[in-house]
């Protein structure tokens, strides 16, 4: 995609599978890529929805058969109730999602490539992510156990707050990428990113006029207030699988929290991208790529 143009246009899914994970929720999973190549399992950030990152697995339908889904009560999949919108409900749902992947597709090797809230509930899975081969992390959202963090609280409280009180109504899609156009939060990322926000996150609203957020703000809210409790909570010692993490470059003023070092956690790869930020698959994709497809080689994935 040229800087000139402005348009993503999401493919239709080769196939889509709605998976029950309790009695009041399903999970829409979709497929793309190619389904004879390695198998990726790709999810998203807290508020967002995964056909929001289609500049960066764009990049990958050539030579990985791609399985993506949305967290519950975001993009394809109903807004259910707000009590089980939580990090525990949200963590064990990925083992629901991993079973029904080897049910409907066969069972093959998969490698996890997730993003902020989606990094850190895959963590926190029940099974210690023992379904996948190899993880990729994208700046997951966490705090290094014995450290209290005061800025990485503060900075969760204050987004929680600014969650709740943040529009969720909008006469049009271009009325909230116009609105977008003021946040400091997305003015490195690729052109293009803010229609498709727009189009990946908003519905038409119930009453036929205008859009409103898909993902509630409260829902937003609630899992940004409570996140960082369970982040002191992952051991990697017990992660069944090898991690790379990919954070945003610590020396930048953050977007979303602050950016940890994790280099002397000897269970996991950590690496920054230089010049990047809490969205860095949305402003560098093809590095971003590269640096995954680097480990997965590593891991004989590849």
């Amino acid at each position: 995609m040229t800087d000139a143009e402005s348009v993503w246009e999401i493919p239709e899914p080769q196939s889509t599978l709605e998976v029950p994970v309790d009695g009041d929720t399903n999970i829409i999973l979709r497929r793309h890529g190619n389904p004879a190549g390695p198998r990726l399992v790709l999810s998203h950030g807290n508020g967002l929805a995964i056909d929001f990152y289609y500049p960066f697995w764009s990049l990958l339908t050539e030579e990985f058969d791609l399985i993506i889904y949305d967290l519950r009560n975001h993009g394809w999949n109903e807004v259910g109730p707000v009590d089980s919108h939580n990090v525990p409900t949200i963590a064990s749902d990925q083992d629901a999602i991993l079973e029904a992947i080897d049910e409907q597709y066969g069972p093959k090797p998969k490698a996890g490539v997730f993003h902020s809230f989606s990094a850190l509930t895959t963590l926190l899975s029940p099974s210690n992510c023992s379904g996948f081969s190899a993880l990729f992390l994208f700046d997951p959202p966490l705090r290094k156990p014995g450290v209290s963090h005061e800025e990485f609280d503060q900075a969760s409280i204050k987004n929680a707050s600014m969650a709740r009180r943040r529009g969720y109504q909008f006469k049009s899609q271009e009325a909230f990428v116009e609105l977008l156009g003021f946040s400091p939060y997305y003015r490195q990322v690729v052109a293009g990113v803010l229609p498709l926000l727009a189009e990946t996150t908003l519905r038409a609203s119930l009453s036929g006029e205008g859009y409103v957020l898909i993902c509630p703000r409260e829902y937003e809210a609630q899992i940004m207030e409570y996140a960082r409790l369970y982040s002191v909570f992952i051991d990697f010692a017990d992660i069944q699988c090898p991690i790379k993490v990919l954070g945003a470059d610590p020396t930048l003023p953050y977007s979303y929290l602050p950016t940890l070092d994790l280099g002397d956690i000897r269970e996991i790869d950590y690496d920054f991208l230089p010049d990047a930020t809490h969205f860095l698959q949305l402003e560098k994709p093809e590095e971003c790529v590269a640096t995954m497809r680097d480990f997965l080689k590593q891991q004989d994935f590849l």
